[in-house]
């Protein structure tokens, strides 16, 4: 906890510091030099507290150079263009990365996309730009960077060093060196540190890792994605599907980004929606996308208050039994959440594997569920056996009967909702559906059903005509 503190105090005092400087009364170099000192993150972070004349004095000071570093750390980059003339918006997107000037490009509307592309002077990073927005949003090639150091596979360790020396200028991604072969294909890579220390009469073919992992152009990221996380690279090229060429690589940021995309796309799945929402969605588009699920909701939910209906003379006799529904439909589904959430994450991380395995997890969630549901049962009879003894002035025998009653249903539900739990997300996933769907409209709805017939249906078995 005192960590967590002392980095959060020096986040606040980093953006304090950043402000003052930038508000204070030095002249644009002496901004410039302070502000040297911090990370572009850092200097990004502060831009939605600055004024639009401070934000001017800052970029003056700066230049658009070493603005367009900051701008590639916003969420919201297009809003910050939008403050700047056409010509020095689109230099600043011509010095970024390619991925980066497409990202920031994406958030912009389409004419004045086209118009900032159209003054890009650099025909081979405007080139770069369109070839990366070629690709699919789930394609590995939309999310590659083209700045990487490759060398040739018949160089000298002194022919490679100087190579790398001359690219790093323009390429800030040296951790790894790639290296093609004659005809220019993938043939591996070279860590930094072992070419470093390599003696230059040391054959570079003993420096190459010939097995190096890669992800193909054309590949999709949702399929592909923990096997990409595998790996604890700097770097992971892409390659062409075919004729493997070296197109770009997938950077540890971009990999962080990726996963936190598919986390926020999975966790949108589990409430019910289509896609993770944008923040800055119309009211109209936001209804459109959440409305068509909630009606689904509505008739399901219709459904099971039907159910309930069929009870209606054991709750007309005993209505205090109504009281205890929503504890049992709230802990299966509070057990069916768990199991869902679990089967989920297994799938996706391919630990669920296939037919005996995917049978055997699902035994065992029934398994934990029925334990649980035992240990839950028993507690929850004591406690409601007490409650309506002492506090509702039931007889013992009574009181005890609807305990008991109680006790099973949850046991029951609490079986049923595990069992529903991992089966219906691995019957989604063998019929190659999205298993993270799964949740709100269907696994919710069959442990709600269960749930209420197991416990009115046990109410009418043992305490239908059960005296106080």
């Amino acid at each position: 906890m005192e960590d967590k503190r002392f980095f959060e105090g020096e986040e606040r005092a980093y953006r304090s510091a950043i402000l003052a400087i930038i508000r204070s009364e030095y002249n644009g170099e002496q901004i410039r030099r302070e502000l040297d000192r911090y990370h572009d993150y850092d200097i990004a972070s502060v831009l939605e507290e600055l004024t639009r004349e401070e934000r001017g004095r800052l970029h003056a000071a700066l230049g658009n150079e070493a603005m367009s570093d900051i701008i590639s750390y916003l969420d919201d980059a297009g809003e910050y263009l939008s403050e700047l003339d056409a010509d020095t918006a689109a230099d600043i997107i011509e010095q970024m990365d390619a991925d980066d000037a497409l990202e920031v490009l994406g958030e912009l509307d389409e004419s004045t996309r086209n118009q900032l592309l159209g003054l890009i002077e650099d025909e081979e990073v405007k080139g770069e730009i369109r070839f990366l927005g070629s690709y699919g949003e789930d394609e590995f090639g939309s999310k590659m960077s083209t700045n990487f150091i490759s060398i040739r596979r018949d160089l000298t360790v002194k022919g490679a060093m100087k190579t790398l020396i001359a690219e790093a200028a323009e390429n800030d991604n040296i951790y790894t060196i790639f290296v093609t072969d004659d005809s220019g294909r993938f043939y591996g890579a070279i860590d930094l540190k072992a070419l470093i220390v390599a003696r230059s009469d040391t054959d570079l073919e003993e420096l190459i890792s010939t097995t190096f992992p890669y992800v193909c152009d054309k590949e999709t990221i949702s399929d592909n994605l923990e096997r990409l996380r595998g790996y604890s690279e700097e770097l992971i090229p892409v390659l062409s599907s075919e004729g493997k060429r070296l197109l770009g690589v997938i950077t540890s940021k971009d990999l962080i980004e990726i996963v936190d995309e598919e986390l926020g796309d999975d966790y949108a799945k589990l409430a019910a929606l289509g896609s993770e929402e944008e923040r800055n969605e119309t009211l109209l588009q936001s209804l459109r996308k959440r409305a068509p699920w909630l009606i689904v909701l509505l008739f399901m939910g219709l459904a099971v208050s039907a159910v309930v209906g069929l009870f209606e003379g054991i709750v007309n006799e005993l209505p205090m039994i109504v009281a205890f529904q929503s504890l049992i439909l709230g802990m299966a589904g509070n057990v069916g959440t768990q199991s869902l959430a679990v089967t989920v994450r297994s799938l996706g991380s391919d630990e669920g594997g296939k037919g005996k395995k995917q049978i055997g997890f699902m035994i065992k969630e029934t398994r934990v569920a029925l334990l649980n549901g035992l240990v839950l049962g028993i507690v929850s009879f004591l406690i409601v056996a007490v409650y309506l003894w002492v506090f509702g002035h039931y007889a013992p025998g009574f009181a005890m009967s609807v305990a008991g009653c109680v006790s099973v249903a949850m046991c029951f539900a609490m079986t049923i909702s595990g069992f529903t739990g991992a089966a219906i997300p691995l019957c989604l996933y063998r019929a190659g559906a999205d298993p993270a769907v799964a949740s709100g409209p269907l696994i919710t709805t069959v442990n709600d059903l269960m749930a209420v017939v197991s416990y009115y249906g046990l109410a009418w078995c043992l305490l239908l005509g059960f005296g106080r």
